[in-house]
């Protein structure tokens, strides 16, 4: 019988770096690695196969056809050579080893300085690693193994995973003082002047979700859609630019502190979001992931 020589887990790891990064000096310093050692693990690669996976200029790195459609499948092989690690941490203590989690930034800098404390305390075994991200990225990172978990907000179309819904996120219209009456019932989405109302720009789902509490469909072509982050839309409406949503949790964690903005709560049919854990289905790290969500549903009143 004659000897099969298959590619090793680092040949398909130095491939899918190049992918990502594009560029052989990167792809090699995300591995750890020289770049004349990842180059000669990729050739390998090519001549154990006997195809030509990647096209090499001075400027570009192109794959071929094929290229692609390996290294769609090494991420496959590689996602599930991690999960033989992740069985085993499982089967030991919880919430332990290395862990990947990718956040929308409209939950990052609000939920996870309340929890990040409580995981070191009780959890010093755990090696989380955090990437904030819109959810269009989360998602697609969850999917090819780039992240084992994502916090995102609902409503969002994440693909085929589990989702464990957290808390309810009220949203707020937050605006400068005077320029509302002053109270304490919430905001009919009827009385929000379209023409002075500020919004994340397109790729923050925070946007969409506003919209549909609104449900105002014009809101979508007249709102002035300008902001980066919440916190730069924050210091636009303090100067009198005009009026945004917030949501619950970046109030609770002081955004409009030292700034001349109310907040009242929005009105209408749905006036929230839903903050939520999602991982791959199946994962052998389940348990992991339902303790982080009990977790992650324990701090979110707690002060900074």
């Amino acid at each position: 019988m004659a000897n099969i020589y298959l590619p090793t887990l680092k040949q398909l790891q130095y491939l899918v770096a190049l992918k990502d990064q594009g560029h052989f000096g990167r792809a090699a310093e995300t591995c750890y690695v020289t770049q004349s050692t990842l180059s000669a693990g990729i050739r390998e690669l090519e001549t154990l196969i006997g195809v030509t996976l990647v096209e090499r200029t001075r400027r570009v790195v192109r794959f071929t056809p094929l290229g692609d459609q390996i290294v769609a499948k090494a991420r496959r092989i590689l996602r599930e050579a991690e999960e033989l690690g992740d069985m085993a941490r499982a089967a030991g203590r919880p919430l332990s080893g290395e862990m990947r989690m990718s956040v929308i930034p409209t939950i990052a800098p609000f939920l996870l300085p309340r929890v990040l404390p409580r995981l070191r305390a009780d959890y010093p075994d755990l090696k989380l690693y955090l990437r904030e991200e819109p959810s269009a990225q989360a998602c697609e990172a969850l999917h090819s193994g780039r992240a084992d978990c994502v916090l995102l907000a609902l409503p969002y179309a994440c693909g085929d995973v589990t989702i464990e819904p957290l808390f309810d996120d009220r949203l707020f219209l937050a605006f400068p003082t005077g320029e509302l009456p002053d109270s304490v019932q919430p905001v009919s989405p009827l009385e929000i002047d379209e023409t002075r109302l500020l919004m994340l720009e397109d790729g923050h789902c925070l946007k969409d979700h506003v919209l549909a509490a609104c449900n105002r469909p014009e809101l979508r072509a007249e709102a002035t859609m300008m902001g980066t982050s919440l916190h730069t839309i924050v210091q636009m409406v303090d100067n009198g630019l005009g009026l945004t949503m917030l949501p619950e949790i970046a109030l609770t964690a002081g955004i409009l502190d030292h700034t001349g903005i109310t907040a009242r709560p929005l009105g209408g049919d749905n006036p929230k979001r839903t903050i939520a854990l999602a991982w791959r289905r199946a994962s052998p790290r389940e348990k992991d992931f339902r303790l982080l969500a009990e977790i992650l549903s324990s701090v979110r009143d707690r002060p900074i």
